[in-house]
C-alpha cells in the first residue's frame, strides 16, 4: 500500500509494540495499547478512540474489512513481515490481517456518566485481565453506564482483558483508580448534583437476596477481587449488600460471573419497571 513502511526484522520499532502486549509500565509509558480482532478494531474505530498505527501484512491479499481500514482511518500504516504481525496478533495459526495501535484514554471518572438510571460496576483489585475483560462485556451487555477498575489490580489494557471485552471496551467507559478515596470523591460529587447513588457490594453472607434489593434506583455494584472478595474499606463504605442465591454444591461463584448475574437482575427489574410505567 502507497505510503507505508515496511519491517522485516525485529528492530527498536517492532520491539516497542511487542512490548505493549505484555509490559504495563511500557503501555503507560507510550500511552498506547494493541487491539486484535476485527470486532474489536472496528469498535474502536466506530466510537473515535484514536488509532496511532495500523499494522497489517501486505504479502496477502487483504479482506474488503481491511482494506477499508487502511484506507479511511487516518493512522500511520506499516506493512509487518507475517512472522512479526502473527507475534503481535497472538493467534495459534497464522498472522492476522491487521492489528491496531491505540491511544490509552485518561483515567478520568468524569468520563463516566451519571442519572437517574445510572449502573455502573466497580471491581475491586481484580488478579485476572480476563475476568476484567468479561465485567466489561456483561457491564455493557446489561445496560451499564461505566466500569471502575481499583486498587492493585490486573491492567484492563493487557490484550487478554481487551479480547474478553469483545470490543465492549470501546464503547463503555472503563476507568482505573488507585484507591477508594477518588471513587468515593466523584460518587460525593455526584450525590451532591443530585444523583442519588447508592453502593451495592456482592456478598455470599448480604444483607438480602438479590432479587429482594431495589436495582431501579441509581446503583454502583462493587465486585470484589476474585480470591479475598471485597477490601474491608469497601464493605464498610457499602449502603447495601447483596448475596446470590445458589443450589448444588457450588459455594460460590466466580468474580465475573456473580457480576453477570447481578447485572442482569438490575437489568430485568428495569425492564419490568420500564414496562410498568408505560
Amino acid at each position: 500500500m502507497a505510503g507505508a513502511q515496511r519491517v522485516t526484522s525485529r528492530n527498536a520499532r517492532f520491539q516497542q509494540w511487542e512490548a505493549l502486549l505484555g509490559n504495563r509500565k511500557k503501555r503507560n509509558q507510550l500511552g498506547r495499547f494493541l487491539v486484535q480482532g476485527v470486532r474489536p478494531i472496528s469498535l474502536a474505530v466506530e466510537y473515535g478512540w484514536p488509532v496511532t498505527t495500523l499494522l497489517y501484512d501486505d504479502s496477502r491479499k487483504l479482506s474488503g474489512w481491511a482494506r477499508e481500514l487502511l484506507q479511511t482511518v487516518p493512522a500511520e500504516r506499516v506493512a509487518l513481515a507475517p512472522e512479526l504481525l502473527a507475534d503481535l496478533g497472538e493467534k495459534a495459526e497464522g498472522a492476522p490481517e491487521v492489528v491496531a495501535v491505540v491511544e490509552l484514554p485518561a483515567d478520568d471518572l468524569e468520563r463516566i456518566g451519571t442519572g437517574p438510571d445510572f449502573l455502573g460496576v466497580l471491581f475491586d483489585r481484580p488478579a485476572g485481565p480476563g475476568n476484567i475483560g468479561s465485567v466489561i462485556r456483561s457491564a455493557d451487555a446489561f445496560g451499564a453506564h461505566g466500569v471502575i477498575v481499583s486498587g492493585h489490580a490486573a491492567d484492563v489494557y493487557d490484550p487478554k482483558s481487551v479480547r474478553a471485552t469483545t470490543g465492549s471496551l470501546f464503547s463503555l467507559p472503563t476507568v482505573r483508580v488507585p484507591s477508594p478515596a477518588e471513587v468515593m470523591a466523584w460518587v460525593e460529587r455526584r450525590r451532591a448534583a443530585g444523583c442519588p447513588l447508592v453502593l451495592v457490594g456482592t456478598d455470599e453472607k448480604g444483607d438480602a437476596d438479590v432479587h429482594a434489593f431495589d436495582f431501579t434506583q441509581p446503583v454502583l455494584l462493587l465486585v470484589g477481587n476474585e480470591t479475598s472478595g471485597l477490601s474491608s474499606t469497601w464493605r464498610e463504605l457499602c449502603d447495601a449488600t447483596v448475596s446470590i442465591p445458589m443450589a448444588g454444591a457450588a459455594s460460590s461463584l466466580n468474580a465475573a460471573n456473580a457480576a453477570t448475574a447481578v447485572l442482569y437482575e438490575a437489568s430485568r427489574q428495569r425492564i419490568t419497571a420500564g414496562r410498568r410505567g408505560r
